[in-house]
């Protein structure tokens, strides 16, 4: 297949100098935004010497929009080729139907009293987590944001152990100490969701440095990627410029996937960033950038396998805004009543699940017989996954110390000798979970 980097719609960089005269640009502010669903083409940059080489760079750049276009010329022949397999498409709907039937039951479980602080829901940005993680090796890791439930289901944590993490229960996968916003798997390279946005972006980089560390330094056979995870809200604060610059000038095997679902809690995407296609930052730091339909996971997977490849190749970073949108309010305690019923109804529409059911009937992959045998089984799996947690312990009284100090038993050592967390009476007053 012919890489999407080289399709249309490519704006070449800026030469940071010019000898020659000065270059014009198209003026953003008197241009129709491609924004929220439009259809129309974002327009190129104007470049009177498009092809002047630039001792100032160290390589070409490019910023790719709507890169799933359907091919023309070279493409049309081949037009007709499925995207997926029937096993991709199985696995693919499986995964999105396990995201939407969890997300579904913690909303319930969190209504009877069975969690407790804030949760957040991944109704509606399915594809997103299917078309990235389901493209990675176990090796690759994943560093996410509050909302990492779907996340971590993706790159293979069991719903058992991120319900029993939801329930606050020593089963969990961080053992009932992390909650809804702070899933961890060492086995499965999550490297943790972060609650405050843009804190998981240099913990990414890190990782990706250290792929690259142990490839080029310690000549180990590491082709190791990162997935960074956020959202359109990150996209405004610093560290996301910093890691861009970072991940750009060292080249690390790193993906940045911003989930653009318009609304950084109850602010509008719009009307908090100057240039609202944050896919144009990627050529700013010397990355590619990528804008593609969040709510369709065949372009978000089409978009992925470029992005993840050239990663593995060591080719450097990739920008990737995945336009999208949440069902459900920030949190499960958020009312939502600040969006628009209309824009809601739009987003409602496009449903990625229902995208995906109906592209493996029109191309026969499956018949309904098997998605609905593959419902039942996520439904058994889901219900099993509760009355697991609901079954399990609670972290012991002592464990609330553990993981704070660098004593190993978690609270250092007392006047006598002894730990003071095994004194009974030093979690006297400790109210239970």
């Amino acid at each position: 297949m012919a890489s999407s980097f080289l399709s249309s719609g490519i704006i070449q960089p800026l030469p940071l100098r010019s000898p020659d005269k000065p270059q014009t640009l198209f003026d953003h502010l008197k241009t129709t935004s491609t924004f929220l669903g439009s259809t129309s083409k974002l327009r190129s940059v104007s470049l009177s010497k498009p092809n002047l080489p630039n001792p100032h760079r160290r390589s070409t750049v490019v910023a790719v929009s709507d890169v799933l276009k359907e091919k023309k010329t070279k493409s049309a022949a081949s037009s007709s080729q499925l995207l997926i397999t029937r096993e991709e498409g199985l696995e693919l709907y499986e995964d999105m139907v396990l995201g939407r039937a969890f997300e579904d039951m913690c909303a319930q479980m969190y209504y009877r009293g069975k969690m407790f602080g804030f949760v957040h829901l991944y109704n509606g940005q399915e594809a997103v987590s299917t078309g990235f993680i389901k493209l990675l090796k176990k090796e690759d890791c994943v560093v996410s944001t509050y909302r990492d439930h779907v996340h971590a289901l993706s790159k293979g944590v069991p719903a058992r152990a991120v319900m029993s993490e939801l329930f606050g229960k020593a089963t969990g996968c961080c053992r009932g100490q992390g909650g809804s916003m702070h899933m961890f798997s060492k086995e499965h390279n999550v490297l943790g969701g972060f609650a405050f946005i843009g804190e998981g972006i240099p913990v990414a980089t890190g990782a990706a440095f250290t792929s690259k560390y142990k490839r080029e330094v310690l000549k180990e056979d590491c082709d190791e990627v990162t997935l960074a995870f956020f959202g359109d809200g990150t996209c405004n604060n610093g560290q996301f410029f910093e890691c861009l610059n970072m991940a750009a000038l060292w080249k690390l095997p790193i993906v940045f996937v911003v989930e653009n679902n318009l609304w950084a809690i109850g602010m509008s995407h719009l009307r908090a960033t100057s240039d609202p296609e944050i896919w144009k930052k990627g050529p700013a730091f010397g990355m590619p950038g990528f804008h593609v339909d969040g709510m369709d996971v065949l372009k978000v997977r089409e978009v992925a396998k470029e992005a993840i490849q050239r990663a593995r190749r060591g080719e450097g970073p990739t920008l990737v805004e995945c336009e999208t949108y949440r069902f459900r309010g920030h949190s499960l305690a958020d009312p939502d009543e600040l969006r628009d019923p209309a824009e809601k109804a739009h987003y409602a529409a496009r449903d990625p699940l229902t995208a995906l059911k109906k592209y493996i009937f029109d191309n026969k992959l499956a018949s309904e017989a098997e998605l609905k045998a593959i419902e039942k089984k996520i439904d058994e799996v889901v219900e099993e996954s509760v009355e697991f947690a609901d079954a399990s312990p609670p972290p012991p009284r002592s464990q609330l110390l553990e993981n704070v100090f660098a004593d190993p038993k978690g609270f250092g050592i007392g006047p006598d000798g002894s730990y003071r967390c095994e004194d009974p009476k030093f979690t006297e007053g400790t109210a239970h979970v």
